[in-house]
């Protein structure tokens, strides 16, 4: 049987609606993420489809030795070596992406010298290494939403569950745990990763984990004064009175009311993870050395000052990007704000 919304549901859901920029912004960013997740299939320097003898190959998804399109190396094919294309196309046919570009691959066949502006080749330019600035785009677009994704996801649970203990035991374990925080907020992150940077090599989950240790903070103040003000409400009390334990008391009856604050905040936690990725790729302590980043690519712009489609590609990606999460954070509040009707 079919669960029915509650009438408190559908009245957020209606407020929700009602918010037709929000909407529209979720339905955008939804569309872009997607499109982002089969960046593979938009941008890649290899073929989708190749046609050879009679035979069909997937070379996005297959590693086909060169030899079997006629070359002489046991190694993967270089499908824009003119060597190979040319044998393809004499005994069958290629279907390309729209950008025969992948974020690491150099156009060695530029007319004008590195970053060269925006062509019928290069819808977008490319960087001063030769890459095509549009699928960098493309695939720095997915590691920054994904890496905020993530992000999001880990601190909140982290937050939520400090927050929760800190709330519902209070006494020492409140206290402890609010000086806990402000020793730990007051630590300089941005110290603390060029630091570590120097001893390890950054990559997407070290990261990650190296901003965790300091998101989480975002939240714990939100839910624990939910727990604060939920543990002497009487149906927790009645709880109390049956029998049922802490944890269930406050994952089961005191939870569900503390994440209505904090699903308003989680738009905006994650834009902040995606700002703060951005800034250390900027500075060169983000992601490895050529991984396709917005950050880095800012970083060209500002060192390419006679390129302006560098820059202006990257800052219209964040600008989009964020905006949109900022006007689907503005519904998701709109929708749990018990003021509106």
């Amino acid at each position: 049987m079919r669960r029915t919304l509650s009438p408190i549901q559908r009245r957020r859901l209606a407020n929700f609606r009602a918010n037709r920029r929000g909407v529209w912004s979720l339905w955008l960013f939804l569309a872009l993420f997607g499109l982002s997740l089969v960046a593979e299939l938009i941008a890649n320097d290899k073929p989708l489809l190749v046609s050879y003898q009679g035979d069909l190959y997937v070379p996005v998804f297959q590693s086909i030795p060169e030899e079997t399109f006629g070359g002489f190396l046991p190694t993967e094919a270089d499908y824009r070596d003119p060597f190979i294309a040319s044998e393809i196309q004499a005994n069958g046919w290629m279907l390309w992406p729209p950008i025969r570009f992948s974020y690491n691959t150099i156009n060695y066949e530029l007319d004008v010298p590195s970053p060269a502006p925006p062509s019928a080749e290069n819808w977008l330019g490319t960087d001063d290494q030769g890459r095509d600035v549009a699928a960098r785009v493309l695939y720095g677009f997915r590691i920054s939403v994904l890496f905020g994704l993530t992000l999001t996801i880990a601190s909140s649970i982290v937050g939520v569950a400090v927050g929760a203990l800190q709330g519902y035991y209070g006494g020492k374990v409140d206290l402890l745990g609010q000086r806990f925080i402000e020793i730990w907020s007051g630590l300089p992150m941005l110290y603390l990763l060029i630091i570590l940077s120097a001893i390890v090599q950054p990559n997407f989950w070290w990261l990650l984990g190296i901003m965790l240790l300091f998101s989480w903070m975002g939240l714990v103040d939100v839910v624990r004064a939910e727990f604060l003000r939920a543990r002497n409400f009487e149906y927790v009390k009645a709880a109390r009175a049956l029998g049922l334990d802490n944890r269930k008391i406050m994952f089961r009856h005191i939870l569900p009311n503390a994440m209505v604050a904090t699903l308003t905040f989680l738009p905006f936690i994650l834009t902040g993870a995606i700002t703060g990725l951005t800034s250390l790729d900027f500075l060169g302590f983000g992601l490895p050395a050529g991984s396709p980043s917005l950050g880095e690519l800012i970083a060209q712009g500002k060192a390419n000052l006679h390129a302006p489609w560098l820059g202006l590609s990257a800052f219209a990606s964040l600008a989009i990007m964020l905006t949109l999460l900022v006007f689907v954070g503005e519904a998701v509040r709109d929708a749990f704000d018990p003021r509106k009707n």
